[in-house]
């Protein structure tokens, strides 16, 4: 599918660099206070950078994944915002 995810890369503070099949790219915050039940291990910070991509999904050793398509819309909608907004403008 168009949202399978190609690249991963960990940054701090539950933060995830994706880059999808179709080219999208962007970050994905994590919410420390949604990492609870089977999510919680990601707590820990070296276990959170282990992330790999499983069959186009985001995962961590212990069968631990993330939707892509949940990331896959949150990263469109903050491109979205990006192309909204326009180029910045010296407003002088």
């Amino acid at each position: 599918m168009y949202w399978d995810v190609v690249e991963v890369k960990p940054e701090p503070c539950y933060c995830l660099f994706v880059r999808f099949k179709d080219g999208a790219a962007g970050r994905v915050r994590l919410r420390p206070e949604e990492l609870t039940g089977v999510l919680a291990p990601l707590r820990d910070e070296r276990f959170f950078e282990q992330v790999f991509i499983d069959y186009g999904a985001v995962a961590w050793p212990g069968e631990i994944d993330l939707a892509p398509d949940a990331m896959y819309a949150q990263v469109s909608s903050q491109r979205d915002e990006l192309q909204q907004a326009g180029p910045a403008r010296d407003r002088r």
